[in-house]
């Protein structure tokens, strides 16, 4: 089992794995981590599905085209979840409100299935496992998810997991510095300071791109990652969540 500090600092995405099997008492402690997550007022709003089944795998994987679905060992989907409460709450005769038509509501269910997927992560890095999140699972195609995954309404995919024993041991990929992402009581006025460090991260990234082992390529941070913000803008996320039973108004 590795040390808190290795589990976390050594964390990278593996998209290649081997065909070996998880181990029993490794399944248990990602089920444990996951059963144990810290959740908003203890509401538990997340439920998580895990897919074993290798058919099953290969057809979410046509539908995102991320291979380490169809090779992880376990792929795991964590949804927000209002269907549970809603249904002990009609079977003790308690009213309850619209809550997944609110953003507070979208926000809470989306920090607890987040939070679950973050305890699985490290959970199962801490037994030497790799893990992939996997956003689109969450925007690929959310009514077909829905569909074959048979969602009640109020429940949505937020995001997918791959675990699996690791095929690849991938360079970690630079962060930015602590200095522009922590900051000391307020949001930092001077942008000229901010900007500079932002810049030089930038070419951080673009040389870690460009020296990393494996494959290579011209990619900087800034602009690559406004090119997802791009595709972002076409997805229909509002529409998908009305058709599983949210319909956010405030």
């Amino acid at each position: 089992m590795k040390s808190v500090i290795e589990t976390l600092m050594d964390r990278r995405s593996i998209r290649r794995y081997e065909r070996e099997p998880l181990t029993p008492e490794q399944i248990e402690l990602i089920h444990d981590a996951i059963h144990n997550t810290p959740t908003s007022y203890n509401g538990q709003q997340f439920s998580v599905i895990e897919i074993t089944d290798q058919d099953l795998k290969e057809e979410l994987y046509k539908l995102t085209n991320q291979k380490q679905i169809k090779t992880c060992n376990r792929f795991y989907l964590f949804c927000i979840d209002y269907y549970k409460i809603r249904l002990i709450a009609e079977a003790k005769g308690v009213e309850m409100p619209r809550v997944e038509d609110t953003a507070d509501g979208l926000f809470l269910g989306i920090i607890d299935a987040s939070l679950a997927m973050m305890n699985a992560i490290t959970a199962a890095e801490a037994c030497g496992l790799g893990t992939c999140p996997i956003g689109y699972a969450r925007t690929a195609a959310p009514e077909e998810f829905a569909r074959i995954l048979k969602l009640p309404k109020g429940v949505f995919v937020v995001c997918g997991l791959a675990v699996g024993v690791p095929r690849e041991m991938p360079d970690i990929k630079p962060k930015q510095p602590v200095k522009s992402q922590i900051f000391q009581n307020t949001y930092p006025t001077d942008n000229a300071e901010l900007l500079e460090t932002l810049k030089e991260y930038d070419n951080t990234v673009s040389h870690y791109n460009r020296t990393r082992s494996g494959s290579t390529s011209e990619n900087d941070w800034a602009a690559h990652i406004v090119s997802y913000y791009v595709e972002s803008t076409h997805f229909n996320l509002l529409e998908d969540l009305r058709k599983q039973g949210f319909d956010i108004k405030k």
